[in-house]
């Protein structure tokens, strides 16, 4: 939530000349509605069904870069097919960072909280070890720009994808 996904997956595709998706952008177009109308009226479980749905039929694409939202690694099943069907890039960002970067966007249904700071810690602490626990790259943010990140992470999917050919 925040780490800069869709932002840098964009650029990486087009870099890569890959075709790009983004999973919570899909779940827009299908349902006619944005993420937070859909967790107002059907709640975090009917939108994580819905992120299911997505991861497994966006998974199954090929030559693609896929933008998960931020809770997508919550389920087994989507942990299993994004480990198994690509390479999993994980962007960090300490939870403060990401305060920075989305203390104004009013898209956030998780962060509609008294203590918007408070939340994004809690999600850290519960996500990091499921996000680690499918990377094959972990990537730190930080306050690098998003060209140097994306240059960086270009370098580094090519050496991978060198070594295991």
């Amino acid at each position: 939530m925040g780490a800069g996904k869709t932002t840098v997956g964009r650029i990486l595709a087009r870099r890569l000349k890959l075709r790009f998706f983004d999973s919570d952008q899909e779940i827009e177009r299908r349902c006619g509605v944005k993420v937070p109308v859909i967790f107002e009226i059907e709640g975090e479980p009917g939108f994580r069904g819905r992120e299911e749905q997505a991861i497994a039929e966006l998974t199954a694409l090929e030559g693609i870069v896929l933008a998960t939202g931020g809770g997508a690694v919550l389920t087994a099943d989507s942990r299993r097919r994004l480990a198994s069907r690509g390479t999993v890039v994980y962007l960090n960002a300490s939870p403060e960072d990401l305060y920075e970067r989305v203390r104004h966007d009013r898209n956030r249904p998780l962060l509609a909280t008294p203590d918007p700071l408070a939340r994004l810690r809690e999600l850290h602490a519960q996500r990091d070890a499921l996000y680690r626990s499918v990377a094959d790259l972990v990537i730190d943010t930080g306050a690098q720009s998003v060209q140097l990140l994306v240059q960086d992470l270009v370098h580094r999917l090519e050496e991978r994808w060198k070594a295991s050919a």
